[in-house]
């Protein structure tokens, strides 16, 4: 069936929107953060890992980390084992890391891999703990006790921070045009295993790499502002505006700080973008509106 005219012009005129941003992003990476709806709508997935053949097809490195919370929560309730969380922190014990590293390092790993390479990609699982990728160290986290003069320090077991990344087996991969997918588990100098925030990973990774971009995939249009409006085009500034306002809390914080750290490490621009949207990726990378919250040093 042929093309009416306007569907012709339509297609024509995304390509010619696209062409600018093929031009000025090849030879370039980004790194992207994958989790939210699109890691579980089948449709969203099998988008997202068309997006990802695409940017390696035109010249565009992707690096792909990838989070797993669900999962992880579906499989410690199959074998008895109840979640617990501080302040939106998965407490993390030797058997419960034991579940995460199943989950994000086999599981969840490979089946964004096999999904990538269904498509045409060819991409590659790895965890921080190959090739030394990378080093972590426990969190220390803390909480203000009024009956203690100090903040009180809390053990959440094995949850970590990224020491340093070493990106010598990412550079192997891209360069032999393959698709590294991430899962964030990091080794300790203890010898101990430790499961990482996925964004905090996505941006870490991002500036170890100078890459051109960072990408979080969300469940949300983005960062909104008080009234429920879309915010893009942002500074470092104005976003520590909207945190000190109160505008940016909770379960963003993490997000944006590693988007703001980012973008002042290097990155040229970070965006959170929404997951929920089919081909969000490309459509945030290669259209002029976007579909998300841009963010600028």
């Amino acid at each position: 069936m042929s093309l009416t005219n306007k569907a012709a012009m339509n297609i024509a005129n995304v390509l010619g929107e696209a062409l600018p941003y093929l031009q000025q992003f090849v030879g370039k990476t980004i790194v992207i953060k994958y989790g939210g709806n699109a890691m579980v709508d089948e449709s969203l997935k099998a988008g997202f890992a068309r997006d990802i053949v695409l940017l390696k097809l035109v010249g565009i490195n992707p690096v792909v980390v990838h989070g797993g919370g669900p999962q992880i929560g579906q499989l410690l309730e199959k074998i008895g084992k109840q979640s617990e969380f501080v302040d939106g922190m998965r407490v993390t014990d030797s058997e419960t890391m034991d579940v995460v590293e199943m989950v994000l390092g086999g599981l969840v790993n490979k089946d964004i891999v096999h999904l990538i390479n269904q498509h045409g990609g060819k991409a590659v699982g790895l965890t921080g703990k190959d090739g030394d990728l990378i080093r972590a160290k426990k969190m220390v986290f803390t909480r203000d006790n009024p009956e203690l003069d100090a903040p009180e320090i809390i053990d959440i077991g094995h949850v970590g921070e990224v020491a340093s990344i070493n990106t010598s087996v990412v550079d192997m991969l891209t360069q032999g045009n393959f698709i590294p997918v991430i899962a964030p588990i990091g080794s300790g100098e203890d010898g101990q295993s430790y499961n990482i925030n996925a964004d905090l990973v996505a941006g870490k990774m991002a500036e170890t790499l100078q890459a051109e971009k960072l990408i979080l995939l969300t469940n949300t249009e983005g960062l909104l502002d008080k009234d429920g409006k879309l915010l893009t085009g942002l500074t470092s500034e104005s976003v520590d505006e909207l945190i000190a306002d109160g505008t940016i809390h909770g379960g963003m914080l993490p997000k944006i700080s590693s988007a703001l750290d980012a973008v002042r490490s290097g990155v040229t621009s970070s965006h959170i973008i929404d997951g929920r949207v089919e081909h969000a990726v490309m459509l945030e990378i290669f259209t002029d509106e976007g579909v998300g919250t841009l963010i600028r040093g």
